[in-house]
């Protein structure tokens, strides 16, 4: 996923209500920039001023035109927070046959229901697919008074939804197919992931749970720059 123009680094000053960011501009300017992420974004939001990554949209329309894409974490890393680009980037890497696990050629669709749920991706027939994926960002790293040990942790706060989604992805299974939990691991330090059962202890009992169940599992780290974002290599899981 290249990025043209290339993102423009800013100084993150604060993030508040949840979707909302000011930060400031290399010409001491300061703009309010949307911010895509319900999460926490514990150690990515440092309560200092930090680096960090905006696009531009180019829509004045809009009415925060600029979003807040990554920020500067601790030990010099860099996270990518826009939960909303996990799905094209894994997406993108499918279609390429860049996963081994997962074949593009019998198909790959976007937001395929099951029951009552809808998945971000699907292998297959969007009528009948044959395995369902649900992607996850990931980003909780060291702090910066921790050991840069390079685990990465899901999630960053308690996740009701993400609970369900593993409940979803045993039923399927239950029913013959196959399911996938895609962890994108948008953290340059990454060097393995985990879940945080510090945080959500029932999100880690279920994950485990569903591994047992024959739900797949993977985690691949994603290289984050302001010229592109793309997905780089594999992870070990520590369960």
């Amino acid at each position: 996923m290249k990025f043209d123009p290339p993102l423009e680094t800013v100084t993150l000053l604060r993030r508040y209500k949840r979707f909302m960011a000011d930060v400031v501009r290399a010409d001491g300017s300061e703009i309010t920039v949307h911010c895509p992420n319900t999460g926490s974004m514990k150690n990515c939001v440092l309560g200092t001023p930090q680096q960090a990554l905006i696009s531009d949209s180019g829509n004045p329309k809009r009415k925060y035109r600029h979003t807040l894409e990554a920020l500067q974490v601790a030990h010099g890393h860099w996270a990518g927070v826009n939960t909303g680009r996990p799905n094209a980037l894994v997406e993108e890497a499918v279609r390429a046959g860049q996963i081994p696990e997962l074949s593009p050629q019998s198909g790959v669709e976007r937001e395929v229901k099951y029951g009552d749920s809808r998945f971000d991706l699907a292998l297959g027939e969007r009528s009948d697919p044959h395995t369902f994926i649900e992607v996850k960002n990931v980003t909780l790293g060291p702090g910066p008074e921790d050991r840069d040990d390079g685990v990465i942790a899901f999630p960053d706060s308690v996740t009701e939804r993400g609970q369900k989604h593993l409940q979803t992805l045993m039923s399927v299974v239950a029913s013959g197919k196959s399911a996938v939990l895609f962890f994108c691991v948008q953290h340059t330090g990454a060097q393995m992931a985990r879940p945080a059962d510090e945080i959500d202890q029932r999100y880690g009992q279920l994950l485990r749970e569903a591994m047992a169940a024959g739900v797949q599992v993977l985690a691949w780290k994603a290289e984050v720059s302001p010229q592109a974002l793309q997905l780089v290599t594999p992870l070990p899981l520590q369960v």
